[in-house]
């Protein structure tokens, strides 16, 4: 909204050339969404207290977190709305990526939204039923991929670049020549690797946002976990953005050009503001925990940010957190029926480290060290080629 409001006017007042420029609306995001996050967060804190919306907690789990039960959840509202207001503030709307990733954040956030009162306000023991969140992330998916598919590249890039930007192709139908998506994927660490899925794109990126949602859920059971994991992954795939959305870094790093992409170094800002702000209260001991509402919205931040930049296959590397995480769920639940005993003495794994004697916040620095580590690891993939 600032970028139309006042950009036009750099020509009375270089001052307002300052919003041209994508890191400092990414900047003014940031901030926007701490204090967005700091104003809402009391209030809605007292809320969720007033109506008794708390936390249910496993008896089977560890006992230093039978105290937790009844902190106030669906905390998740309170990254949404640190998220959208500043988005539409000082993000430019006619980017398609951006408009993706936004989608994606606040649908999935609708679904966890839908799941947590379910299960806290209508007592339903399983909330939203498995298979409904499950249809609803597939019909996200599939929408984002045929969105991605058949959108052309961006206006303002010239009316007739769009069959030589790389990125996009072209093809004739009765009706024309039209531009669609490239349905290609860049492999980590290779230069001149790319697999093109095809017709199995749009199932690529069903499997990707359904898969980071349930993994970033899974991740959600300490205090202050999923959301710095979280907050480090959206900041690489920003980064990373940043660096694909501008012409002259892409072509150095030897990158397919992805216009409009850029403007999720915005998107990014505005989930860090909002995490730190979440974080603030979430911090052990938590005054709030963020529910489904908010790591199923933060898995659709992360998945589709990955999906728009073109680099699914990195989520391997930035989100390895996530993945230890769903894989050791797997490892137990296979390992059990197979075998009856349990392969970790709890799982997600964060639980086994607990179980092992480890301090919940050991456990949860220890984590973010490694996602800041996996992040880094992420970065360097644009030159360890």
């Amino acid at each position: 909204m600032l970028y139309w409001l006042l950009y036009p006017l750099r020509d009375a007042t270089g001052f307002f050339n300052l919003f041209g420029y994508i890191t400092v609306r990414a900047a003014g995001a940031t901030i926007t969404a701490l204090i967005t996050g700091f104003l809402v967060a009391p209030g809605i804190i007292r809320m969720l207290t007033r109506k008794q919306i708390g936390q249910e907690v496993r008896d089977d789990g560890p006992k230093s977190h039978l105290s937790k039960r009844g902190t106030p959840t669906m905390g998740g509202v309170i990254i949404l709305l640190a998220v959208f207001f500043p988005v539409l503030l000082w993000g430019r709307l006619d980017s398609t990526p951006l408009l993706v990733v936004l989608t994606s954040t606040l649908w999935m956030g609708l679904i966890g939204l839908l799941d947590d009162y379910l299960k806290t306000v209508r007592k339903s023991s399983k909330g939203l039923v498995g298979r409904y969140k499950l249809l609803g992330q597939c019909a996200l998916g599939l929408g984002v991929g045929i969105w991605l598919y058949f959108t052309p590249p961006q206006p303002q890039y010239g009316p007739h670049e769009a069959s030589v930007i790389p990125g996009f192709r072209t093809i004739e139908l009765d009706s024309g020549e039209i531009t669609i998506f490239s349905t290609e994927t860049t492999v980590p660490f290779f230069k001149d690797i790319r697999v093109d899925f095809g017709v199995l794109y749009l199932l690529l990126v069903t499997i990707v946002l359904a898969g980071t949602t349930n993994a970033v859920n899974l991740t959600d059971g300490l205090d202050g976990l999923a959301t710095g994991v979280s907050l480090i992954s959206v900041l690489t795939f920003g980064g990373l953005a940043y660096f694909l959305g501008h012409a002259n870094f892409a072509s150095y790093l030897q990158f397919s050009h992805l216009p409009g992409v850029g403007e999720l170094t915005v998107f990014s800002g505005a989930i860090a503001g909002a995490c730190l702000a979440f974080l603030w209260y979430n911090a052990p001991p938590a005054q709030i925990f963020m529910g489904d509402t908010g790591s199923l919205a933060l898995g659709g931040a992360i998945g589709s940010m990955a999906v728009v930049t073109r680099n699914e296959l990195l989520l391997f590397v930035v989100g390895g957190v996530f993945v230890a995480e769903t894989l050791s769920v797997m490892i137990q639940v296979c390992h059990f029926r197979r075998t009856g005993k349990r392969f970790f003495l709890m799982a997600p794994i964060h639980h086994h480290f607990e179980l092992k004697g480890w301090a919940e916040s050991k456990v949860v620095v220890r984590f973010w060290i490694i996602a800041a580590i996996l992040g880094l690891l992420g970065l360097s993939t644009f030159k360890i080629r």
